[in-house]
């Protein structure tokens, strides 16, 4: 498995395991973060989406797809972006950015991972010849 891919299967780890607990008990994760609890369904409906997000990350890495793992570097620091701009206009509560975080950090480690995967190709095709 590549360094890539092991970092995409451990981002789909933590959406396993975010995405649920959303649906069947999001105020306790509210909770954790000091986020004023809900009793709306968007809360719900974002777990299901997230529940998914990680499915499409664990095939992914397991099929080695880099398109998707490239793609992932991208959406993972818009999710930073976007939650950091929530927090900073008001529109969420600022500890929403620890989610960010969490997704900024896993997208930064497969970007660095896709370029040590590269470089090891790159390695292996020049000791080929």
């Amino acid at each position: 498995m590549s360094k890539s891919a092991y970092s995409a299967k451990v981002f789909a780890i933590y959406l396993f395991v975010v995405g649920p607990v959303l649906v069947v008990a999001p105020n306790f994760l509210l909770s954790i973060f000091q986020i004023p609890p809900t009793s709306e369904v968007w809360i719900h409906l974002l777990g299901v989406i997230v529940s998914m997000i990680g499915i499409y990350a664990w095939v992914a890495a397991k099929h080695e797809n880099k398109p998707f793992l490239v793609a992932s570097v991208y959406t993972r620091l818009l999710v930073f972006a976007a939650f950091t701009t929530f927090a900073a206009i008001g529109l969420a509560s600022p500890m929403i950015v620890f989610f960010g975080v969490a997704d900024l950090l896993g997208g930064m480690w497969t970007y660095f991972a896709l370029k040590a995967d590269a470089q090891s190709a790159r390695t292996v095709l020049a000791g080929q010849h």
